[in-house]
């Protein structure tokens, strides 16, 4: 019996090479995978899904209205189909999670989505929001925070590394729009205001922080 499994995780967690890699024992047994990736998410070219480590895959794209159950229909129909991926699933609507799940359990094909839990604001999206709510299997693959504990949330930077706290829930981005970190630390940085602690370490070894040769602090030389 085929089931719908998500694997969930803030940023950095390796879910598209998790994802690269089941695809991948899926065809060295001889057995067709079809790759799904929004089209919104176009950061290493349209139709691909890359992994930090540089694997990557060709992938079929699709948009909000697109219906995924008809995309799996339309490629059945010339070989037979073995699994289905999704990269960055925290994208899919509703309608697109209850296609999946039509996937799974009118064609007994089983559907692996990866994508974030939550946006930068720490609220849940859409696709993610159904897909903890209808998968069949749910996996947690960890990342670690700054602080040294696990992280599972996500902070949006501004240029100057503070936390954004306003905006449009999609706006695509890597690490230099990112950082993933622990709950405790996002309510730090988030809520409180502080800075993250990584940029606080390097600020503080940051040049600009030392004294000057001649004993004066640096803001009493500006």
């Amino acid at each position: 019996m085929a089931k719908l499994y998500f694997y969930y995780s803030s940023m950095n967690a390796g879910k598209s090479t998790n994802l690269l890699q089941s695809s991948y024992n899926y065809r060295e047994r001889g057995m067709n995978t079809l790759v799904l990736a929004p089209l919104l998410d176009n950061r290493y070219g349209e139709g691909r899904v890359t992994s930090r480590i540089g694997i990557e895959s060709e992938a079929t794209t699709f948009r909000t209205d697109t219906n995924l159950f008809e995309v799996v229909q339309e490629f059945r129909a010339d070989k037979p189909l073995h699994c289905v991926l999704i990269d960055e699933a925290q994208f899919l609507t509703r309608d697109q999670v209850f296609e999946l799940s039509e996937v799974t359990d009118d064609l007994n094909i089983p559907v692996l989505a990866y994508g974030l839990r939550t946006d930068f604001q720490g609220e849940p999206f859409e696709g993610s929001k159904y897909l903890l709510s209808w998968a069949d299997n749910l996996k947690e693959l960890k990342a670690i925070c700054d602080c040294g504990s696990k992280a599972t949330m996500v902070l949006r930077l501004d240029e100057n590394g503070n936390a954004v706290t306003q905006g449009s829930q999609v706006e695509i981005g890597g690490n230099e729009r990112y950082v993933s970190v622990s709950r405790a630390e996002f309510k730090k940085v988030f809520v409180g205001g502080e800075k993250i602690k990584f940029l606080e370490m390097i600020e503080d070894d940051s040049p600009d922080s030392d004294a000057s040769d001649d004993g004066q602090d640096s803001d009493s030389l500006l």
